[in-house]
Formats: structure tokens, sequence, C-alpha cells
């Protein structure tokens, strides 16, 4: 019952967590829940094909929100686009980082969220130079060292709003799950005086 319990409550803090966050207006380049979700369903749901389904599922219940509201003209924001399936295998991946946080150890957070934000942040922008993406000037990266290092320096805004996420978001769900479980799950017993 405990283990279902865990997976119900990491589901529906994770979809929201997914669905949320597009609405807050003007956010910073890269602010955005997934690797603190993929974190976070790393170190809570002990059954590992769950870890690594829940964030993902989450993403995709988001994503489909968001292209019908797009489609819809409701909101601006599409819920798929291209590069998304690389984004999506990235933040699986990043799941396994959150198998070596504790959940209750707030330094186990702190630098499981700096991890994760860093390895996101050195392979999705590798992938984007190996794959062609373009650069600000809407021009292919070149395929060489200053290309790959022209592709990173570019995408700092996107690191720093990153990491800026991950940090909040870790903090919210990993706070989240912990004040749900001492209040509400495990609730405890009143004293008669």
């Amino acid at each position: 019952m405990k283990k279902e319990r865990s997976i119900v409550v990491s589901a529906i803090l994770l979809v929201l967590m997914a669905s949320l966050y597009r609405i807050l207006p003007s956010r910073p380049l890269g602010f955005a829940p997934q690797i603190a979700m993929a974190l976070f369903a790393g170190s809570i749901v002990k059954d590992k094909k769950y870890a690594f389904l829940l964030p993902l599922f989450s993403m995709l219940v988001s994503d489909f929100i968001y292209q019908i509201l797009f489609q819809f003209k409701i909101s601006s924001v599409p819920g798929f686009y291209s590069g998304q399936f690389i984004n999506y295998v990235l933040f699986a991946g990043l799941t396994v980082v959150g198998f070596a946080i504790k959940k209750t150890n707030p330094i186990q957070i702190l630098t499981g969220s700096v991890a994760g934000a860093t390895i996101y942040f050195l392979l999705s922008n590798f992938t984007v130079w190996i794959g062609g993406g373009l650069n600000i000037a809407n021009m292919p990266y070149p395929k060489t060292m200053a290309g790959l290092l022209n592709c990173y320096s570019e995408a700092i805004p996107f690191y720093r709003g990153s990491l800026y996420a991950t940090l909040i978001f870790s903090a919210i769900l990993f706070g989240g799950y912990y004040l749900i479980n001492k209040y509400v799950i495990q609730k405890p017993a009143l004293v008669n005086l």
C-alpha cells in the first residue's frame, strides 16, 4: 500500500509540475521542471520502471494539453516541437542520477540538482551541435571544436535558467513530498490530555 501511495503522490506532483510551469509569464530561458522531475522520480519511486515512466508520462500529458491549447489558439506555446524525442531520452537518463539521491538529504538533493542540470546542458547542446543545430545567426554550427564551444557558450543563458529551475523545482518536489508524507499520509496521532 505504501508503494502505491508513493507512486500516486509522485505522479500527481509530476503532472501538476509539468503542466503549471508553462503558465509562468516571461520565465527565463531554460526555466523548466523536467530535470527536477526526473531526479525526483529516480529518488522517490523505488520501482525503477515507474521511476523512468512517471516523469515521461507527466511530460507527455502536459505536452498533449499544451498542443491542444495551441491548436485552439488558447496558448502560444506548442506542446510538440522538433528535437523533443532527444529531450525525452535525456530526461529519462537523468532519472539514473536520481537513484543516487536520498530523498531526505538536502545536500544530496542540491548536489544531484546541480549535476543533473550540468549533465543535461552538456549532452543536449552536444546533440544540437552534432545534429546540425543552428546558432543565433541561423547558421549551422561548424563540426569543429570551435563550433562545439560556440554552441555551449550560446547556451549559457539556458543553462543558468535550467540550473535555477532545477534547484527551485527540486526544493518544491522533494519538500512537497516530505510535507505530504509527514502531515497527510502519516498523520501524527493526536494526544488526548
